[in-house]
């Protein structure tokens, strides 16, 4: 009897529903399936997946490494469906370091799922029978990444590592924090501190000065005082002659009503002593 793909495909798919069935029951299903799916796997996407073998030669983080492949071309490999703890984030050292231990300088198995925006391959990684991505989450290493997630299989493997507190999950609740929500509190903060460095960069600034004309007089104060600092009082003063300076001036105009000292009613006092003469 001669199967089609079409078939196939619906077959693989009935097989892939009934294993996360049994992960309820049973986690070493869950890895079993995946596996099987995984290496020589009958699944659609693994007939349109991009497959190669590759060295690790390198390990970011958690859930990010480097390959040569057989021609030494460079990728750098995302693992799919996963997500581990930030450097700087904690248990983001140790999670890298599990996964060094895993794979670094061993042949694997790379089967490419996509690529994301930053141009690395997205995959599962394969090694001597090993699932890699999901032993990084079935010994407490990594999250299984909700948004990206498709093996559905992943969450009751984070469960079982949860309830038996492995690896991130022995920490305080307030440590195992979700890399996504991490990177969300990071870029927030940093906009914070941006934008607070600005606002003190903008209190510590010198307030600007107006360019003033030699021409033109100082403004000034409504209260009558000088620039120096002083005060005036009405004396009984009547011309511009006897004022000591413009600031005198304009109090005598303003303050004690002298409009003998704007001999043409334009507001400007002492019109020579301001500099404000046409």
């Amino acid at each position: 009897m001669q199967i089609t793909t079409n078939t196939l495909t619906r077959l693989t798919r009935a097989l892939a529903a009934m294993g996360s069935v049994l992960c309820l029951a049973s986690v070493a299903a869950c890895d079993q399936l995946a596996t099987g799916l995984g290496q020589g796997g009958s699944s659609s996407q693994s007939e349109t997946a991009v497959s190669f073998r590759a060295t690790v030669v390198g390990v970011s983080d958690g859930d990010t490494l480097t390959v040569l492949d057989a021609t030494d071309q460079q990728h750098t490999i995302r693992l799919a469906e996963i997500d581990a703890p930030e450097r700087g984030q904690p248990w983001g050292d140790r999670s890298r370091q599990a996964l060094s231990a895993l794979v670094f300088g061993q042949r694997v198995s790379v089967q490419q799922t996509d690529t994301d925006r930053y141009g690395r391959v997205v995959a599962r990684v394969f090694g001597d029978g090993l699932d890699v991505n999901r032993a990084m989450v079935k010994d407490g290493h990594a999250w299984a990444y909700r948004q990206y997630l498709t093996d559905q299989t992943l969450l009751a493997t984070e469960a079982r590592a949860r309830s038996e507190r492995r690896g991130l999950w022995s920490m305080s609740d307030a440590q195992t924090v979700p890399p996504w929500d991490w990177r969300q509190g990071v870029r927030l903060g940093q906009a914070r501190l941006n934008e607070g460095g600005t606002r003190r960069e903008l209190r510590n600034r010198a307030p600007a000065q107006p360019v003033q004309s030699l021409l033109s007089h100082r403004a000034e104060p409504a209260d009558g005082l000088s620039s120096s600092g002083g005060s005036f009082t009405c004396s009984g003063k009547r011309y511009c002659r006897q004022m000591s300076s413009c600031e005198e001036a304009h109090y005598y105009l303003q303050v004690c009503g002298v409009s003998s000292l704007d001999g043409n009613s334009d507001g400007e006092p002492c019109e020579m002593l301001c500099g404000t003469a046409g």
